[in-house]
């Protein structure tokens, strides 16, 4: 918990001068005021994180996390547990939507085994982060010890001190793992108090019988582990995964070496509840990429306070939003950066 507790501690408020800085060259750039809406106040925020009034971007980093989950063992998924490992070994290949979409905008993407149920082959672009063989079935206790719930939080921001030294000016954050929207809807509600009804979508597909026994699958695994709502590592340990553990690490390190974090999706949304009930400072470093179909994530990003980019209809994961979100981001800092001011345009300003 020392590695926890002191990356908390480092954790800092946004540069304000830096942000006056920027606000005030927005309001003079060639456009109405606020005609960029977001772009605007996405460039701002950077500046406040940043610590500079016209940041750049250059190394671009997607962790994508994988991990499996002893619920499944319920029928709360379309698809198999199988399925976890064999998305890791098409990630490492390449040929997965994250992989696309990273090419596409240039960053790198990081692939780490947080709690896969099966020996993965090893191979140069794998990190082994492995806290065990999958959570164990939340219905019948605790998905993991609070000491598994903490050492996975901290392999998250050990991933990021890790990768630090080849350069990360902005980050984003993905997840793989079969039935991983199942302890997410968990999360939400015990953070949030939203029914579970409310929070819980149909993840792979399920079909209508499907997303009922999922609904009472939840439910029961709330009753019985009754996660303390005040205390993250106890929503975790109850009826959190690893991978989520690992993905509220990312952030709280992203936060303590002032790096924007782009969240995903619904996953994502979950550990980023983690991640902010442990510092409601990490929120003033996150970004929230787009608003997931599974119905609890917008219930998450209402709790925490993050107005996503976009809304494209997406449920993969992966950190497939972040990547377009982290697109529109250096948009932003483009616009900041290269647009010229009235005064250098030569062009009247608003009489």
């Amino acid at each position: 918990m020392d590695k926890i507790n002191q990356t908390i501690a480092s954790i800092k408020p946004l540069d304000e001068k830096a942000m006056t800085e920027a606000r005030k060259r927005q309001n003079n750039l060639t456009k109405p005021q606020g005609s960029l809406g977001q772009l605007e106040s996405l460039s701002i925020q950077l500046a406040g994180i940043k610590e500079t009034q016209r940041p750049r971007i250059i190394h671009k980093v997607i962790f994508t996390l994988a991990g499996d989950h002893g619920v499944t063992e319920e029928g709360v998924s379309a698809y198999p547990s199988e399925v976890t490992p064999q998305m890791v070994y098409n990630f490492l290949r390449g040929g997965a939507g994250i992989n696309v979409l990273a090419r596409h905008i240039g960053a790198r993407v990081v692939i780490a085994d947080f709690g896969v149920s099966s020996v993965l082959q090893k191979h140069p672009e794998l990190k082994d982060k492995k806290i065990n063989m999958g959570t164990r079935n939340m219905t019948k206790g605790p998905a993991m010890s609070r000491e598994e719930a903490i050492r996975s939080i901290e392999a998250g921001i050990e991933l990021v001190e890790e990768e630090l030294p080849k350069g990360i000016d902005i980050l984003g954050t993905g997840d793989m793992g079969i039935g991983n929207t199942t302890p997410s809807s968990a999360i939400t509600t015990a953070f949030t108090g939203a029914d579970v009804p409310r929070v819980t979508g149909r993840g792979t597909g399920i079909d209508n019988e499907g997303w009922r026994r999922k609904v009472q699958v939840i439910q029961k695994a709330l009753e019985i582990n009754r996660p303390n709502p005040d205390d993250g590592i106890d929503v975790l340990s109850k009826v959190g995964g690893f991978e989520i553990g690992g993905i509220a690490g990312v952030i709280l390190a992203g936060a303590k070496y002032r790096i924007p974090t782009v969240i995903d999706g619904f996953i994502s949304g979950a550990a980023a509840l983690i991640a902010t009930s442990l510092s409601p400072q990490a929120k003033l470093y996150l970004i929230a990429s787009h608003q997931s179909v599974e119905r609890g994530h917008q219930i998450i990003l209402e709790h925490i306070g993050l107005k996503p980019l976009l809304n494209l209809d997406m449920r993969l994961g992966e950190g497939t939003g972040a990547a377009l979100g982290i697109f529109l981001v250096e948009a932003s800092l483009k616009i900041l950066d290269e647009m010229a001011t009235f005064s250098e345009a030569g062009v009247s300003e608003k009489i």
